[in-house]
């Protein structure tokens, strides 16, 4: 029976990056050590294990940070959460530097020799040190006259999924949860992107163009941080899920409202601000990180 500090069974997923065996089995050797009350289990041989306890948030939380600080550098990631909200039913993630492994308007910027200007606007943004919606605006205006078929060149030849991100999407739909790919880039590279990865919808920012050409312009309102916390509770309430039931997902501070609002927050190889801020972070391994942290076997995934 719970206690008056509602002690609640947790799990605390180690998961290392393809090929670091060796690093999880240490990892695991000094947590038992220090906890031996944490109960193991595999999920997948030298690439991910569960350490099931017993505790209150409280004391969660001081699990969760010993496991980090055990970890330390090593190419091992550190998830914890209840046990029985770990399964996720609703999926909220960025795309550019997340699902994809690439920034679409510093690639857009390219082709009209700004790649080095925009890409230092873009970071300085992501990093939260400038705001969103007018650094958006005054890198699209630099990219006017650019023909439209600069897009189409750039899905063929430079923009990649980003490792296990169809795994992702695709499992957790073949397991009935609803996947929303939500950008503060632009719906020209969203709808591809989406439709390869295999999710459910995709909202962005529309690049405004004409005659075959872009205009410089972006359609307002611009879809930022307050927008991507919005599709998170619209969905949420459209799907009838509590919050211990959504996951998000991103990198930059504009994806920062809605990883502190899902039940799930993660952090992707992300900037500073981010990875500080949130629930949970992705350090070392890829997208497919967050099945085994969902408790999904290797033969359980959907590629």
């Amino acid at each position: 029976m719970p206690s008056q500090a509602e002690d609640a069974a947790h799990v605390a997923t180690l998961i290392a990056r393809a090929g670091a065996s060796g690093a999880l089995a240490g990892a695991l050797g000094r947590a038992r050590a220090d906890r031996p009350d944490l109960r193991a289990e595999t999920l997948d041989e030298g690439r991910a294990v569960d350490l099931l306890f017993t505790a209150a948030p409280a004391e969660a939380a001081a699990i969760a940070g010993l496991l980090e600080a055990i970890v330390a550098d090593d190419p091992v990631d550190v998830i914890v959460q209840p046990l029985a909200s770990r399964r996720k039913r609703l999926l909220i993630a960025d795309m550019d530097s997340t699902m994809i492994g690439q920034e679409c308007i510093d690639e857009l910027a390219d082709m009209v020799g700004l790649k080095p200007h925009v890409a230092a606007i873009t970071e300085r943004a992501m990093r939260g040190e400038i705001a969103f919606e007018p650094a958006l605006r005054e890198r699209v205006a630099l990219l006017a006259g650019l023909p439209l078929g600069v897009i189409d060149t750039l899905l063929a030849e430079r923009i990649t999924l980003s490792p296990g991100a169809t795994a992702l999407v695709r499992t957790m739909r073949a397991h009935g949860a609803y996947t929303a790919l939500v950008s503060g880039g632009f719906t020209l590279f969203t709808g591809p992107v989406a439709a390869r990865i295999g999710f459910d919808e995709n909202r962005a920012n529309v690049l405004v163009h004409a005659d075959g050409k872009l205009a410089g312009r972006v359609e307002e309102p611009i879809l930022g941080q307050e927008a991507k916390l919005s599709a998170l509770i619209e969905l949420s309430n459209r799907l009838g899920l509590s919050r211990a039931e959504t996951l998000a997902i991103g990198d930059g501070a504009n994806d920062l409202a809605m990883i502190r609002a899902a039940g799930l927050g993660v952090a992707y190889h992300a900037k500073p601000k981010v990875a500080a801020e949130a629930a949970a972070r992705i350090k070392s391994g890829d997208l497919s990180a967050l099945l085994y942290a969902q408790g999904y076997r290797r033969a359980a995934w959907t590629e």
